[in-house]
């Protein structure tokens, strides 16, 4: 379900001129500054989030905002972080929102993507952010619950808010980013017309430790299997097949963030599974791995191909038939949103919160018949920067 204000992805900069930004961060923004017109970020109701999978599922109060947090030194702009968790070109996306936002709301956005996908070196950088007096970070974690008592800790010295991946029982602030569960379930039917009549599937993924994979996987098989109840019902173990009536899913792959190693799984699962009707990737290169091993088998159209966000190889497999579709989300709006929030909260610690506690950008499911459109506004806000 969603609410009245709702962004979609990649819309043409040209349409968003008349949305209007909701108040929490209108007050904020225009107490300090004269702002753009932006799309208002949606947001799910309180009583909405324990079924969502999103959001603070601990039940605690907002944590505060540290108190000694001003604005920028001797009236210059504010030093905010947007931190990743990896190099990918889904967030050099991010970063052109980022960028924009960095221009229209006075800040200085350090933008960090960890070399090695690990919460070791994501913790470095924070670290050195701190230290180096940066304001607020926005930050998508690695293992959310291995990550709590550090993410406490960084909250406690400037604001945090988390985007792509949450960590709802840390002290964030904030979580901007996708439903990752009803992600999951779109996918899912995408799945499901690939292979009408049903089929056995092999899911690729960097890591279950993050809460986007965890949910992105379970809406997938709930939607596979049919079942209801929302995230949270159903917990498959991913060390073994998940089966249902007419889908299987035969084993869940994980390559901790690396493309080769990603296409290692591939080749070994089209070897291991001769079974096997499709490959499903739950991260921006899962997808090119797999097109690229499935190329390499000689079975492009003979193995289907399902996947998540927006990476070029996907998008032009879409166009040539030999993938069915990609669930995208909007890391522009990720980099921008998260930058504008950060920018409000800093400079009115007092001005408050959505009580939800969740800037909801809803993802899209991108087929044959819309992958055009979907590319040439990607282009667009892409090439601007």
């Amino acid at each position: 379900m969603v609410t009245q204000y709702m962004i979609q992805s990649f819309i043409p900069r040209s349409s968003l001129a008349c949305l209007v930004r909701p108040r929490w961060v209108a007050i904020a923004i225009v107490a300090s500054l004269v702002a753009g017109c932006r799309p208002a970020p949606t947001s799910v109701p309180s009583d909405e989030k324990a079924s969502s999978g999103k959001g603070d599922s601990s039940g605690s109060s907002v944590h505060p905002v540290p108190s000694e947090v001003g604005t920028g030194e001797a009236g210059g702009p504010l030093r905010l972080a947007f931190v990743t968790n990896q190099i990918a070109d889904f967030w050099k996306i991010a970063e052109v929102g980022c960028r924009d936002a960095e221009k229209e709301f006075n800040v200085q956005v350090d933008v960090k993507m960890p070399q090695e996908a690990t919460a070791v070196e994501q913790k470095r950088i924070v670290e050195d952010l701190v230290t180096s007096g940066v304001q607020g970070i926005a930050i998508s974690p690695l293992a959310a619950d291995d990550q709590v008592a550090f993410l406490n800790e960084v909250a406690a010295k400037v604001p945090l808010i988390t985007h792509d991946s949450d960590a709802p029982n840390s002290h964030r602030l904030l979580y901007i980013g996708m439903d990752n569960y009803s992600a999951g379930r779109l996918c899912g039917q995408l799945i499901k017309e690939a292979l009408p009549l049903g089929g056995k599937v092999v899911l690729f993924v960097g890591r279950l430790e993050q809460d986007n994979a965890k949910y992105r996987r379970q809406g997938i098989i709930d939607e596979l299997l049919g079942r209801s109840g929302g995230p949270g019902v159903h917990n498959d173990d991913a060390q073994s097949p998940v089966q249902g009536d007419r889908y299987t899913v035969l084993a869940t792959l994980t390559d901790q963030g690396k493309f080769e190693v990603a296409k290692q799984k591939a080749e070994d699962a089209i070897n291991t599974y001769a079974d096997m009707n499709a490959m499903v990737g739950l991260f921006e290169y899962n997808p090119p791995a797999c097109f690229e091993a499935i190329k390499q088998a000689g079975k492009l159209g003979t193995i289907k191909l399902i996947g998540f966000d927006e990476n070029p190889v996907t998008l032009q497999a879409i166009k040539d038939g030999y993938c069915a579709g990609t669930v995208v989300q909007n890391p522009y709006e990720y980099g921008y949103q998260a930058v504008s929030a950060l920018a409000a909260i800093v400079r009115d610690p007092k001005g408050g919160l959505p009580a939800e506690k969740f800037i909801d950008i809803p993802p899209r499911q991108i087929r044959i018949g819309n992958v055009d459109q979907y590319w040439d506004d990607l282009k667009t806000k892409t090439s601007a920067n």
